[in-house]
């Protein structure tokens, strides 16, 4: 699968990318909301063979794609997209960016290309995206694509010896159409 705006090309992520995937992924710091930080190159071997689905759109799994600057033909960054039910009408996203891209509208322009392809193309009725209450900028960047705030759960995720906050946004198709007529 292969996904292209002005600046990215979007691909289903392959062994060929795990290098780049691990130079940013491994950065704890600038990932310090993210759910997987690998730990070495096989961690991310690992992660490409026995975690990701090999096919798109199927129920209670996780579809990869990385992020390809055009300019520079680098992987900057990734997006999941968690395949939810069972009358496939429902997604999760999330999405990890290299730290030099960073504050220059790449995670906006990607998701903006996945968000499109999943009602477009997949027919898909709602779009979730769970996020840490402390990642203000990933919230932002929600808001500016049309998410709307439903639920701050509190203590219900436990990560490192300690229970944090969840935020979940959401989109529903409707809502998405109605944004990109008013834009």
């Amino acid at each position: 699968m292969e996904l292209h705006s002005k600046r990215l090309c979007l691909q289903s992520i392959q062994n060929k990318h795990a290098e780049e995937v691990f130079d940013y992924r491994s950065d704890a710091k600038t990932n310090q909301y993210q759910g997987w930080i690998p730990q070495n190159i096989d961690d991310v071997y690992n992660f490409i063979s026995n975690k990701v689905s090999k096919s798109i759109d199927q129920i209670d799994t996780w579809y990869q794609l990385v992020i390809i600057c055009k300019e520079d033909q680098k992987v900057i960054g990734d997006i999941g997209i968690h395949f939810l039910d069972e009358n496939k009408k429902q997604v999760e996203l999330g999405c990890t960016l290299a730290k030099s891209y960073h504050g220059k509208g790449f995670a906006n322009e990607a998701l903006s290309e996945v968000i499109k392809f999943l009602f477009t193309d997949l027919n898909k009725h709602r779009i979730t995206a769970s996020v840490d209450p402390a990642n203000i900028k990933s919230i932002a960047m929600l808001e500016r694509l049309g998410f709307r705030k439903e639920a701050h759960f509190i203590k219900s995720i436990f990560v490192d010896g300690e229970w944090i906050d969840d935020v979940i946004y959401a989109i529903l198709k409707d809502e998405w159409i109605n944004k990109i007529q008013n834009d």
